[in-house]
């Protein structure tokens, strides 16, 4: 049976003039049965549409900070490097992606880039703008915890992750609680400056971190377009929640092709 390709979104080097891909966003793929192939960087409608005829799933990658443009903002002091081609050429593809309900998969920049894409908005800085005692950028290693999100009961993301409950190397649930209330809370890695701030009307939550951030969303008139704030492309090897994402967007995909 032929693997479902996953068409991801690559990285800009301004300085290196160069486009790149983190190996944990393939290998996070491959390790739930995909076949990664990292798109060129294009705004050609035309050449878009032929690469989404190869793919079965797009996963919109981390990277540059969302254009302000792009949710209706000027470009404040305290916003970081931006990627303008890259939000134009995602604007194309992610409007062609659901035309065709294709599955789609957000990491980081790409959940805040659906959010923006989709009539949302962001901050542009959380320190300046949201503080908070939660630091969402965190140092090395990439792949532990920096801090804890609640999963909504309810949502798919909740049914995923709960069954992966067991099974989960690193623990799912940090609330000793959690058992008697329902809830579900785990552990994630965070490297992330901007956030949603106001969530576009057709997208659902399905996640909450500690202070009150948007951590995971999904739009619920698709079969499969979820995005998360956190990095399972570091922390998959280790954390079982982290494969459990990866699988639930390659099965999509699989049944999409």
């Amino acid at each position: 049976m032929s693997k479902p390709v996953i068409g991801i979104t690559p990285l800009i080097d301004y300085e290196k003039e160069s486009y790149w891909m983190l190996p944990g966003y393939m290998g996070g793929i491959e390790a739930a049965g995909g076949l990664p192939l990292m798109l060129p960087m294009t705004e050609d409608p035309e050449d878009i549409r032929q690469l989404l005829d190869l793919c079965d799933g797009i996963l919109i990658a981390g990277g540059q900070d969302v254009t302000p443009m792009l949710y209706g903002e000027e470009e404040l002091p305290c916003c970081k490097e931006c990627a303008p081609e890259r939000d134009r050429m995602e604007l194309i593809l992610l409007d062609e992606a659901l035309s065709r309900s294709m599955p789609v998969f957000g990491i980081c920049r790409g959940l805040q880039f659906i959010n923006a894409a989709l009539g949302g908005t962001l901050w542009q800085d959380l320190p300046e703008q949201r503080p908070s005692k939660i630091h969402h950028v965190m140092g090395k290693p990439y792949d532990a915890a920096a801090h804890q999100v609640t999963i909504l009961p309810g949502t798919p993301l909740y049914a995923l992750l709960k069954g992966a409950e067991e099974e989960t190397d690193t623990p799912a649930s940090e609330d000793p609680d959690s058992s008697k209330t329902g809830d579900l809370v785990i552990g994630v890695n965070s490297l992330h400056h901007q956030a949603i701030r106001e969530l576009a009307p057709r997208l659902e939550v399905m996640g909450i971190s500690e202070d009150g951030l948007t951590e995971a969303i999904r739009l619920p008139d698709k079969p499969f377009v979820w995005a998360v704030q956190w990095h399972p492309e570091f922390s998959y090897k280790v954390n079982a929640d982290s494969r459990k994402l990866f699988s639930a967007f390659v099965d999509a995909a699989r049944a999409y092709a």
